[in-house]
């Protein structure tokens, strides 16, 4: 089913046309000029419309240049006499989808329409999908609430319009990735590729022919064509991970693709004009490795024409129940699990952790602890040993002092420390050492301590055993 608006100045043909078209289980709408039309067009939003060619005031092509723009466009159909073929054509090559000559068939109103619709419902899908895509690194869904993620998000909010190099610094798990996915799917590139490479996993006599591709009979062994990483990504954007571990070499030849926006592959003689925006990423200090002569300076300033600094975890800790929570419910879906979040004693240790992997471990741990808890919670006995805290301390692991202890001494401040606990009411202290009520009371007045029993002792002496 398809909604659909039916614009004609002759009444008598766009009721038949609408009843056609409900007949075959559409909803249909119609209107008597192009003017009234575009406010069913606003207000409906419609799948198809069809529109006579000629009408009084305006005419159905100035209707396609009316179409709103805020809008998903609609499929339009022509409807022209058969002396007005030419113009109709050209409303086609202005975005109409097709024309129908008069008189009209009904066969081949139903038919049109049916392909009409099927590629506008296509064309939503589709728009739908690339939203879901871009909302999932839209700049609101990096997660963190502190001031310098808050300034970061800026900087990229800034940087997403526009077609400038990006370098981004920060530590190991940290999130750069992440980072420049959200700069590419907020920018008019979107719908282009996104492409990353890690330069410090590819060999150094490898990563040449990933970038630039090669030629058949470049070198032994290259039977075929390879399209290079900075082809594949025309139009997109191609992020170069651990930019700082790239080779002397391929520095030199990486520069020259940033100056003249071409790529020559290996073995062959033309070169290749591409459109790709770089946004690189490193964990080392350039600048250091400038001075040390490890990393060319004209190809560190032509990358850091914009800055974008990642803080580590540990400086940004008050991200943690937040991305803790996430994480949990990420892997509550994967798993199939419904954990409530993160217990009070674990939210404190994962907060107190400095975190030397970064957003990356804490995703591991919360993972792990996710798949291994059999409670509905997560907690510290779930994140201990990932943390590498000491284990807790159980009721015997008491250092022996060389002299020995009092052993009523001891019993008597447990009895003390459980009376506290349960605010007085010896029936709950008794239960908190495990012992009968009678057994409990007996020792109370032992150690003269039964006057500092609640007043609201409920149990009569009779069911004291």
């Amino acid at each position: 089913m398809a909604v659909i608006v039916v614009i004609d100045d002759e009444q008598r043909q766009r009721e038949i046309i609408k009843t056609i078209l409900e007949g075959e289980g559409h909803e249909a709408h119609s209107a008597p000029s192009a003017e009234e039309g575009l406010k069913l067009i606003r207000a409906l939003i419609p799948d198809v419309v069809i529109t006579d060619l000629m009408m009084k005031g305006m005419s159905g092509v100035q209707l396609l240049d009316a179409l709103p723009e805020d809008l998903v466009k609609p499929a339009v159909i022509i409807m022209t006499a058969f002396g007005s073929i030419s113009s109709a054509v050209e409303a086609i090559k202005k975005g109409a989808f097709d024309y129908l000559t008069k008189p009209l068939e009904k066969d081949v109103i139903v038919l049109t329409v049916k392909k009409a619709a099927e590629r506008m419902h296509l064309l939503k899908d589709n728009i739908r999908l690339q939203d879901a895509l871009f909302g999932k690194f839209k700049m609101e869904g990096i997660i963190g609430n502190s001031g310098r993620m808050k300034e970061v998000i800026a900087v990229a909010k800034k940087v997403a319009p526009t077609a400038v190099t990006a370098l981004v610094h920060g530590e190991s798990g940290t999130g750069k990735e992440l980072i420049a996915k959200a700069i590419h799917y907020n920018s008019p590139r979107r719908t282009g590729p996104f492409t990353a490479i890690n330069c410090a996993a590819i060999p150094e006599n490898l990563i040449e022919s990933e970038l630039f591709g090669y030629e058949p009979g470049a070198f032994t062994g290259a039977v075929h064509r390879k399209i290079g990483l900075f082809e594949s990504s025309d139009r997109g954007t191609l992020f170069l991970d651990e930019i700082g571990d790239l080779p002397l070499l391929m520095q030199t030849k990486l520069l020259r693709v940033l100056q003249d926006k071409e790529v020559r592959r290996l073995g062959g003689k033309d070169s290749i004009k591409v459109d790709v925006r770089i946004i690189a990423a490193t964990n080392k200090d350039l600048e250091k490795e400038v001075g040390s002569g490890k990393f060319r300076e004209d190809l560190f300033y032509r990358l850091k024409v914009v800055a974008i600094e990642i803080p580590p975890l540990r400086e940004r800790k008050e991200d943690i129940p937040v991305l803790a929570d996430f994480f949990v419910e990420k892997y509550n879906e994967e798993f199939g699990k419904r954990m409530k979040g993160v217990s009070d004693n674990a939210m404190k240790a994962l907060t107190d952790y400095h975190w030397p992997g970064n957003i990356r471990q804490l995703e591991f741990v919360i993972e792990r602890a996710v798949l291994m808890s059999d409670t509905d919670t997560v907690g510290l006995s779930d994140v201990r040993s990932e943390l590498r805290l000491p284990p807790e301390k159980g009721i015997l692991d008491i250092d022996l002092p060389d002299e020995g202890i009092n052993f009523e001494e001891l019993e008597k401040e447990l009895i003390k420390k459980a009376m506290s606990k349960a605010n007085n009411v010896a029936a709950k202290a008794a239960r908190l050492l495990g012992m009968t009520y009678k057994t409990f009371w007996y020792r109370l007045e032992k150690f003269g301590l039964h006057d500092t029993a609640s007043p609201k002792e409920d149990i009569p002496p009779e069911m004291r055993n």
